[in-house]
């Protein structure tokens, strides 16, 4: 049995208020138009998450919200995702129940945890920093996520908006 994880980083936040808490601030302008070039993306790929493993900041709420993914998945906000490191990012994706998931979260720890998952790393300059919005899709050849460990994931994409919208104007 196959289970597919779309790993994403939030899309850029807002600087505008230095005095907002980090886990209160929103997408800015380029933030909003990659979460939806993303969305477009993910549903053009057929790429639907049954279930979203999401950190309660407001930046990856916001991210999730403008994916505007059709199907209504189950959605988890997780404070333990808020700046997780890998293992923590693991740990709960160990505890999903779909076989599609989508998890969104922070840098550092989440490009650390797309390295640490990949059985090869793609080919692409981006990967290993992990800037704003960038999504892995990975497939594991697994019956349960709470067998998922390191180095076991396929890469099948991995994507950056920028790229993305450049390469397709309708998204």
């Amino acid at each position: 049995m196959s289970r597919t994880l779309i790993l994403m980083r939030h899309a850029k936040s807002s600087w505008d208020d230095f005095n907002q808490p980090d886990h209160a601030r929103p997408l800015n302008k380029r933030g909003r138009a990659s979460a939806h070039a993303l969305g477009k993306w993910l549903a053009l790929q057929a790429l639907l998450p049954q279930e979203v493993l999401c950190s309660s900041s407001e930046r990856t709420r916001e991210t999730l919200d403008r994916l505007t993914l059709p199907n209504n998945p189950k959605v988890s906000y997780l404070d333990a995702l808020y700046h997780a490191p890998a293992d923590t990012m693991l740990h709960s994706l160990r505890a999903a129940s779909q076989p599609a998931v989508l998890m969104i979260g922070h840098n550092p720890g989440i490009a650390y945890f797309a390295d640490q998952l990949a059985a090869r790393d793609p080919d692409h300059p981006r990967f290993h920093d992990y800037p704003t919005a960038a999504t892995t899709i990975f497939h594991f050849d697994l019956k349960d996520w709470k067998d998922a460990q390191y180095g076991t994931g396929d890469v099948v994409d991995f994507v950056i908006p920028r790229e993305l919208m450049a390469r397709d104007s309708d998204l």
